[in-house]
């Protein structure tokens, strides 16, 4: 018998095989099992998706992770309270300043202080400069992704004017931990109101130069309309949110539904698709940025007076100038960096929306200056699951911009 007998014989007689340590039957006669990863440039990190093809047609996807586990979950459990928002940076790096708001409403939560509104609406135009800044990443990597070069350099210069702005508040453009418990780390300083209005003037021309790019193209139309289409019941019943959801046509957000930082102040509304399909979600995630916009502009023009920290001391650390006179002020500093502030005993979770979806951390008291127990609601590895879903029954060369068109961040899934 001849060595391709052989292979041919032992297919027919083994109900199904492994691929690095994963059993999958086989899809047929003329079936393939291909790994998509974990190195590969169009999986948004370090992914690995099973794939099982009928020839070119995608039978079943599996998505794996684990590959980059950081721990940083299990790790807020060892670290005070106000230490451990600077672990809420590193898991979905794009939208840093929102990690910080979910995890610093949790613990305010816990311990039952409001911040000051001033603190809240810094906090709500910060968020929706995140917002803006993170959709942007996606917008650029995804075109990158299907062969579109040109739009990643359109969108990256919107976002270093919004990352110029970060930097000027906190001094750093990526992971500020700059929203904390009692407020935030410092006041807007001279000038940035200015150039926060002044990217709001200019972004819906440089959005419409964007989209006068791809909305009427044949090519992007072509790779993105009636493909990875996942209904609105698997969205529900996978917990899939964000985009992805609104794109299926469920107007849900967190900012109306469960609203928190007083966004119930503003005007704005939740833009929603109609197919559900990677175009819907390119049409939702453009349509999002420009309300953010609208957002941003309400809190430059409305603005309130006041101090940015709340006047709790054993919260908020002392004001840096106080150090040099008040002995009170370095006592204060010390014990509050050192030993941290005590929650009293109880659980908290507070749900808000990030660019991918709902994101909230549940965090447990015992009464001591670290959490008992901290877990993330992650919306990247919700929206993870429907991957099977987009891809079965589309051909091998969708899957990369079904992938792109979820926004997953590994660092938040593999937390």
């Amino acid at each position: 018998m001849s060595s391709t007998e052989t292979e041919r014989q032992y297919e027919l007689n083994t109900p199904s095989i492994q691929a690095q340590g994963i059993s999958i039957e086989p899809a047929g006669s003329h079936g393939m099992v291909i790994n998509m990863g974990p190195q590969h440039p169009s999986t948004h990190g370090v992914l690995r998706i099973v794939l099982e093809l009928d020839g070119e047609i995608i039978a079943r996807a599996t998505p794996h992770m684990g590959y980059v586990h950081t721990g940083i979950e299990k790790e807020l459990e060892y670290q005070t309270y106000l230490k451990g928002v600077t672990l809420t940076d590193r898991m979905d790096y794009v939208s840093a300043l929102i990690n910080n708001a979910a995890y610093t409403l949790s613990v305010e939560n816990l311990l039952g202080i409001e911040p000051t509104p001033r603190a809240q609406c810094l906090r709500v135009m910060l968020m929706e400069m995140q917002r803006i800044a993170s959709h942007l990443v996606w917008l650029g990597t995804h075109l990158l992704d299907i062969g579109a070069m040109t739009v990643f350099f359109y969108a990256f210069v919107q976002r270093e004017k919004l990352l110029d702005m970060v930097e000027m508040m906190s001094g750093v453009r990526m992971m500020p931990s700059w929203i904390v418990p009692g407020g935030l780390r410092g006041d807007a300083p001279e000038g940035w109101f200015d150039r926060a209005k002044d990217f709001c003037d200019g972004f819906p021309r440089a959005m419409a130069e964007i989209e006068s790019l791809l909305n009427a193209n044949p090519i992007f139309r072509e790779r993105t309309q009636g493909v990875g289409i996942v209904s609105v019941e698997d969205c529900l019943g996978l917990g899939v949110g964000g985009p992805t959801l609104r794109a299926a046509g469920v107007a849900f957000d967190n900012r109306i539904s469960n609203p928190y930082s007083g966004y119930e102040n503003y005007q704005f509304e939740i833009p929603i698709g109609e197919f559900s399909d990677v175009y819907d979600r390119y049409r939702v995630r453009m349509a999002e940025m420009q309300q953010s916009r609208e957002i941003i502009k309400q809190c430059v023009e409305n603005m309130p007076g006041g101090p940015v920290n709340i006047s709790d001391r054993k919260v908020v650390p002392p004001p840096r100038v106080e150090l040099d006179s008040s002995m009170e002020a370095v006592i204060h500093h010390f014990k509050l960096w050192t030993e941290g502030f005590h929650p009293p005993v109880g659980e908290s979770y507070v749900p808000i929306e990030s660019p991918k979806g709902e994101i909230g951390f549940y965090i447990v008291s015992d009464g001591s200056n670290r959490p008992w127990r901290a877990h993330m609601r992650p919306p990247c590895f919700m929206n993870l699951q429907a991957l099977s879903k987009m891809c079965e029954g589309r051909l091998l060369a969708d899957v990369v911009a079904i992938i792109g068109s979820i926004d997953i961040i590994l660092g938040e899934i593999d937390r």
